[in-house]
Parts: structure tokens; sequence; C-alpha cells
């Protein structure tokens, strides 16, 4: 009965808008969480993965480099791909390529087959962001946006943290190894095919609402590049290098530095984005009353504020509450972030926006990792957060004096 009054508000004109809960941001918020699995797994793993290929930390940036390499050279692809053929295909493109990714890594020998198949499920979630995000702010209307994509990022956060996790669970109580945790997330997303395969219908248009005709206007124009926008992806690009740094590294440094279990360091990795299911949706909310950027800048000054206080203070357990703190926080900023795009790209471009939107995680996430193994070699593995602390504070700097939404 209920599904039957969900389907039956999907079939309705787009245009008039849905309700918050239906079937379609169900199955894009399960299918987030699906297509995040991967994408901490190999650096929760980088302290087996050096021990038992006996790699440097250079080469440990090399593999967490060429991951995101590959996401940036096909992001734009994909959104226009999206753009052109829908975002229900794409994402079951995405979740087939997830597969083969998974099962590769299964199969790993050397840490080059390692390195493809991390590549691969990277690549998955490029495929997948322009049309999931597309299909969600398209169901709804501005206002509504936000607490729509901080239940969409929710789903993203909990398969980032849930993939860490899994390796905690399944290789320090089950006594999986390593390549049997990729193995076992093949089933869960066959089950999210089968999902993305029962929508009937998805939103071409966004949703009907009261706008002034010099906005629609500008919509109608289909012009996607302004200076906002610019100034928007510099913003981003700032922003990824510095939690780039971090977190390919998180791990051996709580392993090496803080001399920390690796079980433990992949729960407490994991669990910072866990917090994302309650900082997500809460953040979204909260955003739609205070104002999509009004709430980003506080919420990233906490955020900031955190991590430096972690690495100030002594102490294993300051700096895992504190990095937890850090992790809550930026999360609560994830809606805000994807509402601004979506307000700066206009509707039927919006594939190719939110692929300009992914554009610069996939660029400075290649670089980044390079970059942090150098200092951590020169100076040792703290002095990584300092400088990605120098590095937010200056992309702060350019969300609150050049973004205008």
């Amino acid at each position: 009965m209920i599904l039957t009054g969900v389907w039956r508000v999907e079939r309705e004109t787009t245009r008039k808008g849905v309700a918050l809960l239906n079937y379609g941001l169900l199955v894009m918020t399960v299918t987030h969480t699906l297509t995040h699995v991967f994408q901490r797994i190999h650096t929760a793993l980088f302290p087996v993965i050096q021990r038992e290929f006996s790699l440097s930390l250079q080469q440990l940036g090399i593999i967490a480099a060429i991951p995101p390499l590959c996401q940036a050279l096909l992001s734009i692809p994909t959104g226009l791909l999206s753009d052109r053929f829908g975002s229900r295909r794409m994402i079951l493109v995405s979740l087939v390529v997830a597969i083969v990714g998974s099962l590769v890594a299964s199969q790993t020998l050397n840490p080059v087959m390692l390195t493809l198949a991390v590549s691969l499920v990277y690549v998955n979630t490029t495929i997948y962001h322009p049309a999931s995000y597309s299909f969600t702010t398209r169901l709804f209307r501005t206002r509504d946006r936000p607490k729509a994509l901080g239940i969409h990022g929710a789903g993203g956060t909990f398969g980032m943290a849930i993939g860490p996790i899994s390796v905690s669970i399944l290789m320090g109580v089950f006594a999986f190894g390593w390549r049997q945790v990729y193995l076992f997330w093949v089933i869960p997303i066959l089950l999210g095919i089968v999902a993305v395969l029962l929508l009937k219908s998805e939103p071409v248009e966004d949703a009907e609402e009261d706008v002034p005709a010099e906005a629609e206007l500008q919509n109608a124009n289909d012009s996607l590049l302004s200076l906002s926008l610019v100034m928007f992806l510099v913003f981003l690009a700032i922003r990824m290098v510095a939690g780039q740094m971090i977190n390919p590294f998180l791990t051996t440094y709580l392993v090496a530095e803080k001399e920390v279990d690796e079980a433990l360091a992949s729960l407490i990795y994991g669990s910072s984005a866990l917090m994302g299911l309650v900082a997500a949706p809460v953040g979204g909310l909260l955003a739609s009353r205070m104002g999509e950027k009004r709430w980003l800048m506080a919420v990233l000054s906490l955020s900031y504020l955190s991590l430096g206080l972690a690495v100030a203070l002594p102490g294993v357990v300051a700096f895992v509450a504190l990095y937890l703190a850090y992790g809550f926080c930026n999360t609560l900023g994830m809606a805000a972030n994807s509402a601004i795009m979506a307000r700066l790209s206009p509707s039927r471009r919006r594939g190719l926006g939110y692929a300009l939107f992914f554009l610069p995680g996939g660029v400075m996430g290649a670089v980044a990792p390079i970059i942090a193994a150098h200092i951590a070699d020169a100076f040792g593995l703290g002095s990584i957060f300092i400088v990605a602390l120098a590095v937010y504070a200056v992309g702060l700097a350019v969300l609150k004096l050049g973004v205008k939404v």
C-alpha cells in the first residue's frame, strides 16, 4: 500500500515536487552507500598493504594518487553522458564497474593489480555522482534540496564509514583476508542494481516553484560557467588538497605515531564518516533554514578548529575525539555544498555541473597524497596536519570572499 503511494507520487510530473521521503530518494541514498563503500578500504588497509608488499610512504602515496587521477580524467565525460543518457542508466553502469573493481581486488597479486582495482572502484563514483545528484536535485524544490541532499549525503558518508569498519570487523573478528573484504561487497551491490532497475521514472527538469522572472530567464539560458561557480570550484579544489593530504595517511599515522592497533585504526577512520548518518541530514535541515553559504562557513570553521586542537593536544584519546569532531563538522556542511552547486548550475546541464563539482576532488586527490608523502618523509607524519590546516584556511577565505549565492 505504501509502495503503491510512493510509485503514484513518482509518476506525477516532477514540476509539482514530491514528498521528501520517496522511493527515488531511498534508492539514491542506498546506492550512494554502496558506491562509497570501497573509497576508504584501501587506505584503511595501507598498514597491511605496506607490510605485505614492502612499500615506502612515497609508493603508498602513488597508489593513493592514481585512482583520483582516473576520476579527474573521466569526470567531465561522465557528466556529459549523464545529461545525454539519463541518470538511471549511468547509475547502473557505475555499479557494474564497482563489481568489476571488487573482483579484481579480490585476486590482487601485486601493487599494480591493487592500483587497477582501486582505480576501477573510484571510477565507479565518478560515473555515479553526476547521475545521482542530478536525479536527486531535480526531484525537489530549491527550499527542500538541502534536506534531500542531507539524506542522500548520509548514504555516502555511511558507505565511507562502513568500508573501513568492515575491514576491522571482517579481518579482526571473522579472520577474513583483506582480499576477501572486497569480495564480500559484491552481493550488496548486486541488490543495489535490482533496486535501480525498479525505478520506473526519473525527473528531467527541476520541480516547479515560484521564482523571479530574471531567475527563470537565467536558468533557461543554460549558461553553466559564472564567476561564482568558478570561485566555488577553486574553493573545492583548495579544500580537497587539504583533505586528501590527511585521509590516505591517517591510519598509518595512528599506527606509527600513536601506536594504535591496525584494526582499531581502521575502526577510528571509519567512525568519523559513520557519524555522517546524523550529521548529513541534520546539516541539510539547518542549511535550509540558515542559508547554505552561511551554514557552510560556520561548520567548516568549527571543523578546522577541531583539527587544530587535535594536533596541538597530547594523547591518543584527545586526538581521536577531536578528529571525530572534525569529521562530524565537515559532514554537517555536505548538503550545503551540494545545494550551492545546484543553485549555480541550470537544470538541463546539472550532470555536467556535478561533474565539475567532483572534478577538483579527482585532480587534487591525485596530487595531494604525493605532496603529503614528501612532507611526511621530510618532517614526519604529524606535519601533514599542520600544512593541511593552512590550506584549509585559504579555502575558507575563497568561499567567504569569492562565492555569491
